[in-house]
């Protein structure tokens, strides 16, 4: 029986990181979290929580899940990036700002990627360094939106106001939050829609509170570490900025808008003024064939899979490597400047989530 440690650093790994448990179960494995720098009250009854750095090591799991960039090296077994998203970035498709993701900081002992072009391009790094290897498995996170197959529009009867779901990243130069604050209160109050709202947890709070604020019969404030998959399917359109939130909304094979957007493409409407968002989200209602069919386009580029089985394909890719890759790689590099960092960070973050229980 195996066992395995789900490490988290931000509030959305949750979601990213549940589909794998279940899976686990299924298998008769164990999980255990370990949470450092952000709140573990998203964390259920049924769910080990390891506390203490001690716990972790004690526990000695085979292998660690990540969804960020970072993980405590010295911990029990290998590590696993699964990726907090999907390969696009913010400041759209250059091979410059895509180099982020594409980094390799040393940590990581598989990367499970999730389509044809980031297994190719981290398959090319891996046969340069030697000292980790790669899987195309696809995305955990997605598996629940896959599995339950609910993709195309909405059914609404024809009195039902159209529900928009509106994200927005935290960054200030990429963010609409507070630009779109006041148009997202008239449209909920005007009768003609409905909103769901969530905003990124680095989002200003005082931005924060005057989106709560606006809650009412026709919009619906969700916390930022509420799992937001299940709720995905309740809206007919997102309005989105830069947040890669849209991307999962796509699967479901429904129109994005987006607000001064830095990833611009066939596959979403943009707009550059206030004014015209409302009109954008009466086209994207039509759902024109040339929007959903470069929807569709883009959603096969960022994710070769559709089946919901991500993280079976994950597991078996971990046991794969246990039982064949190891033992054919270079050790990691020493690094040990970065090595000190990285106690520091824990011992940082650790303070930190102690302050946010």
């Amino acid at each position: 029986m195996r066992r395995y440690l789900f490490f988290v650093n931000q509030p959305y790994s949750y979601s990213i990181l549940r589909p794998l448990q279940d899976e686990i179960r299924k298998r008769g494995g164990e999980a255990a979290w370990f949470v450092a720098g952000c709140t573990a009250a998203p964390l259920r009854a049924d769910e080990h929580h390891l506390k203490t750095v001690q716990e972790v090591m004690e526990y000695n799991a085979d292998a660690t899940f990540v969804p960020g960039d970072w993980v405590p090296y010295f911990f029990p077994g290998i590590k696993v990036e699964v990726f907090h998203g999907m390969a696009r970035n913010k400041r759209g498709h250059s091979s410059e700002s895509e180099s982020d993701h594409y980094r390799i900081r040393g940590w990581f002992d598989l990367y499970c990627t999730h389509a044809e072009k980031d297994t190719a391009k981290f398959q090319e790094l891996a046969d340069k360094h030697r000292h980790f290897a790669v899987a195309k498995t696809g995305w955990p996170k997605l598996d629940p939106l896959l599995e339950k197959g609910v993709r195309g529009p909405r059914e609404r009867s024809d009195d039902a106001l159209p529900v928009v779901f509106y994200a927005s990243t935290f960054s200030r130069s990429v963010t609409s939050a507070p630009d779109l604050v006041d148009k997202i209160g008239e449209l909920s109050r005007s009768g003609r829609w409905k909103f769901i709202v969530t905003l990124h947890p680095k989002m200003d709070p005082s931005v924060v509170e005057q989106y709560r604020a606006l809650a009412g019969e026709n919009l619906r404030f969700v916390e930022s570490h509420e799992d937001l998959l299940p709720i995905l399917p309740e809206a007919d359109v997102m309005l989105c900025d830069t947040s890669s939130i849209m991307f999962e909304f796509m699967f479901l094979d429904r129109p994005v808008v987006t607000f001064k957007t830095k990833m611009p493409g066939p596959y979403l409407i943009d707009v550059d003024e206030v004014g015209k968002v409302e009109p954008a989200l009466q086209e994207a209602l039509m759902a024109l064939p040339e929007l959903m069919d470069a929807t569709r386009a883009l959603c096969k580029e960022l994710h070769s899979f559709s089946d919901g089985k991500s993280s079976s394909r994950i597991l078996d890719a971990v046991d794969h490597f246990l039982a064949h890759d190891r033992m054919k790689l270079k050790s990691k590099p020493l690094n040990f400047i970065r090595k000190v960092k990285v106690r520091r960070r824990l011992k940082q973050e650790l303070k930190k989530g102690a302050l946010k229980r």
